[in-house]
């Protein structure tokens, strides 16, 4: 037997008849990864604040993603060794405990410093992700990994309106004491909800996180979708960690509570993702990722290259930047439900470490936006920002561009 294709356990239950579990796994996902995105509209506060450049408070974004890259090598497969729950909860007190550091923060340093231990722990959501893929039923899994991927972007999506607003009222260490109270009563509702669920193989740590790389260089259709992921979260992060400092500047000069509520309009992205966990069901993951390439100009990064360009050119209009965001959001999040339901088609006994190898690549790819993106910021503004977002863009289309060449999957 070799590093990766263990004996898989049978499911110890199905979700499909329990819409309660579901439903309090995807309101877990969404309050877990809610965590890494409350800095992004505070930033221009932050700097201010800590008497730091933008450049210096991009980081936070950056180190916060680092640290997620981080979590997904070293936490995330465990999901296939011991038991989940377990896991799941003892994740979820460590992510409140880096929270209350980061309220209690002095400096910027420790506040960076919290931010990468809470990017490394809030990797519970992945976790939550292929332990629903798991518990479901073979023709119900799309529907269900959509529905609490679904959960997880709103997480996303909420978590600037909610950050934004906050501060404005009790100002920003209030948004970092509130995230580490829910983060307790999520630990302990999940410890109550979660069925047990023993592990899925019986090899070392350091043989799990080998057999992670085993997958990577033996599945091609792996490789191809965190080519697609990494891509389009590159573009995603330039946006979001540079949109901030746009609107704190005239002629616009919005409030954190204002930012954030640009967060909401990509609610449209997280619509698709039951439409997409659907088409997965029935067969039509190709004929779906067609579609949605379709219909954002044959290629969803293509759609978000549209999307820069437009906003480039007409920074100061409003409705531009909207078009932009809901354009960018239908783009990245319909094509990335359909990556993960295509990649845990691969080996069921191996889904978090499948996991662990495309989101790794998804946030590094992230990562890398958001760094690049703060920098160029600093040199050549708004536009700059943009450039490198039509980019990322455009690396992903060249290489769909060769997947005519490939068997359907």
């Amino acid at each position: 037997m070799d590093n990766v294709t263990d004996t898989p356990a049978a499911p110890a239950t199905s979700l499909r008849p329990n819409a309660l579990l579901t439903f309090v796994m995807a309101l877990a996902c969404g309050v877990a990864v809610a965590n890494i995105y409350y800095a992004q509209p505070l930033l221009d506060t932050l700097a201010r604040d800590f008497s730091v450049s933008r450049g210096t408070a991009g980081m936070i974004i950056t180190m916060t993603q680092l640290g997620y890259a981080a979590g997904l090598v070293l936490l995330v497969p465990l999901g296939d060794l011991i038991e989940r729950r377990r896991l799941i909860v003892t994740v979820s007190l460590a992510t409140a405990v880096a929270l209350v550091g980061t309220a209690l923060a002095p400096t910027i340093e420790l506040f960076i410093l919290c931010a990468l231990a809470t990017g490394l722990t809030a990797v519970v959501a992945q976790i939550l992700v292929p332990f629903a893929a798991h518990l479901a039923d073979d023709d119900q899994r799309g529907r269900v990994v959509g529905r609490v991927m679904t959960g997880l972007l709103l997480g996303i999506l909420l978590a600037r309106t909610v950050s934004g607003g906050l501060a404005d009222a009790l100002g920003w260490r209030a948004v970092y004491w509130l995230a580490a109270g829910v983060m307790v009563c999520q630990a302990l509702l999940l410890a109550r909800l979660l069925p047990r669920e023993p592990g899925q193989t019986s090899l070392s740590y350091a043989s799990l996180l080998a057999s992670v790389l085993t997958l990577m260089r033996e599945e091609p259709l792996l490789r191809r979708r965190i080519v697609y992921g990494a891509a389009g979260f590159a573009t995603f992060s330039v946006f979001w960690t540079t949109l901030p400092f746009l609107l704190a500047e005239a002629p616009y000069g919005y409030p954190d509570s204002v930012i954030g509520l640009f967060g909401l309009l990509g609610a449209a992205g997280a619509l698709c993702a039951n439409v997409a966990g659907s088409l997965h069901d029935r067969g039509l993951s190709r004929i779906g990722t067609g579609s949605f390439l379709s219909l954002i100009t044959l290629s969803f990064l293509s759609l978000i290259t549209l999307s820069f360009l437009v906003m480039a050119l007409f920074a100061h209009e409003l409705a531009a930047i909207v078009l932009g965001i809901v354009l960018l959001d239908i783009g990245v999040q319909g094509n990335q439900i359909l990556n993960q339901g295509a990649i845990y088609q691969i080996r069921p006994e191996a889904r978090s470490r499948i996991t662990t190898a495309y989101m790794t690549c998804y946030f590094l790819g992230g990562a890398l936006g958001s760094a690049g993106a703060a920098w160029l910021y600093t040199l050549a503004g708004w536009t700059g920002a943009c450039a490198l977002g039509a980019a990322f863009g455009l690396i992903g289309v060249l290489f769909w561009l060769t997947e005519w060449r490939e068997p359907t999957r």
